[in-house]
């Protein structure tokens, strides 16, 4: 009995052993992803920083002055700051003083966003949490001397549902010990050992993020930035090893081909269904993910356009990251805050198909443009982008039985039909003013007992 019972020990020891994920993608890249990733569809990306302080050009500004040379920023620099004027001056201006996070979550949570990504560290380095590694270039030693990770993570899972996600750029423009390793053809990894490492492992066991959404990867393979060890770590050990989701940007060459779910590239959107699960990071400011002062009213993205980027994302298969940028006094812009709660009253009318929606045997219709498809169960989601010349709307795809309904989600009568032929139908919309249509930007009919 004593013999049995260490086989099954080491039986048991045996197949923990092989259900740990071993550092190379073969491995990794066999996790599931875990499902609520895949239900909640929408979120909320946040880029905030000193490049917040100069609000100028875009959150690249640090590089595109000092690095690019490029003559606006110059200028810029020179009109308006003394000629001894350096980057890091910028720091003690960025006072967050109106940052109140409860305001911040509240907000959030009325853009029916289920996930938020904040920008832990940009390109620039700066942390948003008072790193140990990164001395006096961090929101608690130097700016706000506030801990502003930690503050919007204690606000939106005390006052919201939402899932909460931090963005970390792995390396850093201006870091001497980056530039060096560089230097040395990344065959050094002192900046990776001495900071970027230590800064990763300090915000997953610190602030438990379920999003750890990775950039500024491009320059180096993930062998330089140990990417693989890291991931093993964060899926076998971390506090959050059975929660979190991760995103493709981990070395030159991985984007859109490892990681737990990919983006390809900024504002990836590209229209077919796709056979990994991935994400739309998109902006509503055209130009930039940072705060600009010098933004135009015609660079916001309107909410047709945010209805319509939304339906083509979720109908493919992918989520939508919707990103705004905070101003350095702490607040979330007018522009911004109109934008997330006329989204996120959208989709109080029409999230039933959207979240935990799936992709149907079409994306968009094989008759008329502008119409995309979800489907839940027994439903099938037509996201209608636009209102139909004389209300007859023509249908393609569905194909229709004796029993098939048609609702508009928050319109309280059964919309009539047609059967065309030789496939097809036509819909006829309600003969009422737009402003008593239950939204007023993409209106979405439910199908039951279609095929």
């Amino acid at each position: 009995m004593a013999c049995t019972r260490d086989i099954l020990i080491l039986i048991s020891l045996f197949v923990g052993i092989a259900a740990k994920y071993e550092p190379n993608w073969q491995s990794l890249d066999s996790r599931p992803l875990p499902a609520w990733y895949d239900d909640v569809k929408f979120g909320i990306f946040m880029h905030w920083g000193v490049f917040s302080v100069p609000s100028f050009g875009s959150e690249w500004f640090w590089w595109s002055w000092k690095g690019a040379k490029q003559a606006e920023y110059i200028k810029f620099m020179i009109d308006n700051y003394a000629p001894d004027f350096e980057y890091p001056d910028f720091a003690p201006m960025f006072h967050a003083e109106l940052f109140d996070p409860d305001e911040w979550a509240e907000i959030l949570e009325a853009s029916g966003a289920r996930y938020l990504v904040l920008t832990s560290k940009h390109h620039e380095g700066w942390t948003n949490w008072g790193s140990k590694y990164s001395w006096n270039w961090n929101s608690v030693d130097a700016g706000p001397h506030r801990d502003l990770v930690g503050a919007l993570a204690n606000s939106i899972r005390k006052n919201t549902s939402l899932k909460f996600g931090l963005y970390y750029s792995l390396f850093e423009w201006f870091h001497p010990l980056y530039l060096e390793d560089k230097k040395n053809g990344f065959q050094t990894q002192t900046y990776v050992k001495d900071v970027m490492t230590p800064q990763m492992y300090e915000i997953v066991n610190t602030y438990k993020p379920e999003v750890v959404w990775s950039d500024g990867d491009w320059e180096a393979p993930d062998t330089y930035w140990n990417s693989t060890e890291f991931l093993a770590w964060l899926y076998n050990d971390s506090p959050v090893k059975d929660t979190v989701v991760t995103n493709d940007r981990w070395g030159k060459g991985d984007t859109c081909k490892h990681g737990g779910y990919y983006t390809c590239n900024d504002r990836y959107n590209p229209g077919v269904l796709q056979k990994h699960k991935w994400e739309n990071c998109m902006t509503i400011d055209k130009h930039s993910w940072g705060y600009r002062r010098n933004s135009l009213l015609s660079d916001y993205l309107d909410m047709d356009n945010l209805t319509q980027i939304l339906a083509e994302t979720v109908s493919c298969g992918g989520n939508l990251l919707m990103n705004v940028g905070p101003t350095s006094d702490g607040r979330i812009a007018p522009i911004f805050e109109e934008r997330l709660r006329q989204m996120g009253s959208w989709l109080k009318v029409n999230g039933e198909a959207i979240y935990s929606s799936k992709p149907w045997t079409h994306q968009n219709d094989t008759v008329t443009p502008g119409i995309w498809y979800t489907s839940k169960a027994d439903a099938v989601y037509g996201i209608v982008l636009d209102w139909p010349n004389s209300d007859k709307l023509l249908l393609g795809a569905p194909k229709t039985t004796e029993q098939t309904t048609i609702m508009m989600l928050g319109y309280p009568t059964p919309l009539t039909w047609s059967a065309e032929q030789p496939t097809g139908l036509t819909v006829t919309m309600p003969t009422i003013p737009i402003s008593r249509l239950p939204c007023q930007w993409a209106w979405v009919l439910k199908f039951t007992n279609i095929s």
